[in-house]
């Protein structure tokens, strides 16, 4: 099924255009999918952060049947899973998997070894190098599996909430990267083989933080069901000083917008 978009485009920083909520995705006949074909299914990486819940947001606007995959790999903290819980059922999604991948095996990260998670970075620190919450070859890990699981879903687009704007400097979220994978994927699958072409999907790559979620709030996400810190207390409640809560609070506050993430006690 090819979908199309009509209407209701938002535009970035630089003229730029994205999907906001006045979008009405449709069949090439202008059907809705249902009545004249199945829906396209689509894997999305959940992980219960704020850029997550905005994809699945995208993908959902788009007319995809939505299969989301999150991990519970080891990280600091539950609290993004229960946050991915939340999200997907916000959604409505057909299946949401959680698949076990311990990567403290390996360690390396301040989210899967026992390093203190840095904290009140300033900006010009958080743009340049990679730091020690990167976890090594994440994304190229989890979108194997999820590539895994669209191959046999049937699905052959893949979603993932990466950003190249407002990012800590993690190498796995680049332009350059989701391009070699998606080239990978087409090598390396029965499906791609065969002629099946997979393609990734990075809606949020070149926005800004306060762009996305505008961009998310078009499109109903309720971002108090989301979680994005590092280093939050045992009730969940975030740090604030971590870089992912940085460029949160960072992209609501330039979004002229609160963190509803942040009411209550």
């Amino acid at each position: 099924m090819r979908l199309l978009a009509s209407e209701g485009y938002c535009s970035s920083r630089d003229g730029r255009s994205f999907p906001g909520a006045g979008t009405v995705w449709r069949s090439r006949r202008g059907i809705p999918p249902t009545s004249l074909e199945v829906m396209a299914k689509a894997v999305v990486l959940v992980s219960g952060g704020l850029d997550s819940a905005t994809v699945l947001a995208v993908a959902r606007n788009q007319g995809y049947e939505c299969y989301a995959l999150s991990f519970d790999y080891g990280q600091r903290h539950r609290h993004e899973l229960e946050a991915a819980h939340r999200v997907c059922r916000r959604f409505g999604v057909v299946d949401h998997r959680v698949c076990p991948l311990d990567l403290r095996v390996f360690g390396g990260s301040a989210l899967t070894a026992d390093i203190e998670v840095p904290k009140d970075r300033p900006d010009g620190e958080m743009s340049h190098g990679i730091p020690i919450t990167y976890v090594p070859a994440r994304n190229t890990i989890f979108l194997s599996v999820a590539l895994g699981w669209a191959e046999v879903l049937g699905a052959h687009d893949l979603f993932l909430g990466v950003n190249a704007v407002d990012y800590s400097g993690y190498p796995d979220c680049r332009p350059e990267f989701i391009a070699a994978f998606e080239s990978l994927a087409n090598l390396a699958t029965k499906a791609g083989v065969e002629g099946t072409r997979f393609r990734i999907h990075t809606p949020l790559i070149d926005l800004t933080k306060a762009e996305i979620i505008r961009l998310g709030r078009s499109l109903g996400v309720d971002y108090s069901l989301t979680h994005s810190c590092y280093d939050p207390s045992p009730n969940g409640r975030p740090c604030g000083r971590c870089d992912s809560c940085q460029l949160r609070a960072k992209g609501f506050a330039e979004a002229g917008l609160s963190d509803p993430a942040l009411a209550g006690p």
